[in-house]
This record gives C-alpha cells, structure tokens and sequence, in this order.
C-alpha cells in the first residue's frame, strides 16, 4: 500500500509512491503540487491522471494544475499552484511576493503573479497577473516557490501604491525590518527608467540610511525636527537597559533627551508596560523621555517641536525652535498647545 508522507504543510496520499521519482521530486519541492505538462514530462499519462482525481487522491487546484494530496491546499500550495497554472516563466510578486518575505502581517486575499510583457494569460480566478519587459532581472535567482526580488517587490509595491504615504511606507518598512539596505534599494531603481516619486523615495533612502525606519519617523523628521530647526538627532541609537539592548527611535545624546514615537495602532497592554520600563530605565540613567504617536506628529507637529524645544532647552541647548511657517502653531511667547 504505501505510506504517507508529509510534505510541508500536506499529506500526500499512498499512490505518490507508485509514480515516478522525477515526479515526486516535483511533488515535494513544490507543496504537494504538479502541472499536467510536469505530469506528462514525467511519464505520467491522462489515464493515470484522471483516475486519481476520480478516486480523490489528486484534486484540480486550476486547469492543468493539480494538488497530489486531499483536503483544503494550504497557503504555499495555493502560491506554486498559481505560478505553475500562468506559465512556466511566471513569479510571484507585489504583495504575494512580499508576504513571503515577511513585510505583510497577514497574505493578501489575490496571489499575485509576474510574467514578461507580451505573455498572454486568460482572466484566472483569485490571481492578478502583471506584466515587466525585465522580469530575467527582477527574478529572485534560487529562492521558491518563484518570486521577483525584495527589492523589485518593494519598488513594485511602491509603483503602484495608491498615495505617497503607502509608497515611502513600503521603503521605510522594508530597511527597517532589515530585509534589504537603503542601498540596494537604491541601486535597484536606477536600473529602472520610470519609478513613480522617484525624487521623494530617494530622500527616504538617505534618511533611512540614517536610521529612518518608519513612516512616522519619517514625518517627525520633516514636519517636526528640521522646519522648526531643532538640533539633529542619532535614529535607532543603541542603548542597554536593565540587561537588555534596546533601540531608541529619536536620541539627542548631548542633551539626555529620547523622544519614543509609536506607531498608528495602540500597543497592547505588555507593550505599554515594556514601555514604561523602558522610560523609567532610561530615567535612572538620566535620559528624559518623551512619547508621541501618529496624530500628534501628523496633526500638531507644531505643538510637538514646542516641547521638545522646551525639553532641550531645559537640558542645555542654547537655540530655540523657529516657526516653520506663517501659519505655524509655535507658541511665540511662553509654550502652548495648538
């Protein structure tokens, strides 16, 4: 009879065993998944592929396409079966792409397949199908299932982002989490002749290679820190506290100031306690902290360079903040919200 065998995250049925090794190289290597053309290129016939599919051990994910297992295909499996049904140059990419390199909380609901430009593909279910005149080069060389490069997926999430916002965020998030560098980035789009907000997203790179990582302390830079002519800050500066090596977002290190910025969600409970631990650890060194979210810095960033300035100059810095702009918020006299 055979036995079964996990491969991923599906069981394949005892018949693998009775097909080709060429064939369950395939299987394995691909979640469980196998094209007719594969099939046949493996000796399999149409008689023996139907019959599978009648006595339930095969089942059809897309035309010509087939999952060697039963029950409900996983993730992985959907992705391979979805690259392997438009053709056999097709890659995954945008947010398909960019779930398999971690910079989506959860998978986008469409699969998103890359093909080169003039490949036709009829209208698939579920999968939206882009086209690139340099896919050999947006390729990703030995990762599977297929998959255009991190860069190329971020420069192509940025592309095609519906405002400016959305486009620096998926640069910012991309060399924040570390899964590439400002560098490569930018060595990536000038190998493109067109990128949409070309000037914009390159100033993003030279500050995310400061330490930039977010689309908030994108904004605290230049709505907050340089209209108002606050002095430079150290991003992500290295810090131990209480054993443990954290990474502060904004330092003025002359002055003992941090000024934390946390991002558009509210942080959990244990999140606001690590938190408070981490204020008060820096206090016990003599650091003072200051906290702001996306609203304050997006919506009063006038009111924020106000207390910072305050802050600063408190801690023995001689300038003082400047007004960014005839209708800016900053207190002229004394210091008060907007």
């Amino acid at each position: 009879m055979g036995c079964r065998r996990r491969l991923g995250e599906v069981t394949v049925g005892p018949m693998t065993t009775q097909i080709p090794s060429a064939a369950r190289e395939l299987i394995g290597s691909q979640e469980g998944v196998l094209s007719l053309s594969q099939a046949h290129a493996c000796g399999l016939t149409d008689k023996y592929v139907v019959s599978a599919l009648r006595a339930g051990r095969w089942q059809r994910l897309y035309a010509g396409v087939y999952g060697v297992f039963s029950g409900p295909p996983p993730r992985p499996t959907q992705l391979w079966a979805a690259v392997l049904r438009v053709g056999p140059e097709a890659v995954l990419s945008h947010q398909s792409a960019a779930g398999l390199y971690g910079l989506l909380p959860a998978p986008a609901p469409a699969i998103h397949v890359m093909v080169s430009r003039g490949h036709r593909v009829a209208p698939i279910a579920g999968v939206v199908v882009h086209h690139s005149s340099r896919l050999d080069e947006a390729r990703h060389p030995v990762l599977t299932p297929p998959r255009t490069r991190v860069e190329e997926t971020v420069l192509d999430l940025a592309s095609a982002a519906v405002s400016l916002d959305d486009a620096l965020g998926w640069v910012l998030r991309a060399c924040g989490s570390r899964r590439t560098t400002p560098e490569r980035l930018a060595a990536a789009m000038a190998l493109r002749s067109r990128v949409r907000w070309r000037t914009e997203l390159s100033a993003a790179l030279g500050l995310a290679a400061k330490g930039v990582h977010s689309l908030l302390e994108y904004r605290y830079v230049n709505r907050v820190e340089r209209p108002h002519g606050l002095p430079g800050a150290d991003r992500q500066d290295p810090a131990v506290r209480v054993g443990r090596r954290q990474y502060q977002d904004v330092t003025y290190r002359e002055y003992g100031l941090v000024v934390e910025l946390d991002g558009v969600s509210a942080h959990p409970a244990e999140e606001r306690w690590r938190d408070v631990y981490r204020d008060n650890a820096n206090h016990a060194v003599g650091q003072v902290t200051l906290r702001y979210g996306w609203a304050d810095v997006t919506g009063r960033p006038c009111f924020v360079a106000a207390q910072v300035g305050d802050a600063l100059a408190a801690r023995g810095w001689a300038g003082a903040p400047r007004r960014c702009g005839r209708s800016c918020g900053l207190p002229g006299a004394g210091r008060g919200g907007t």
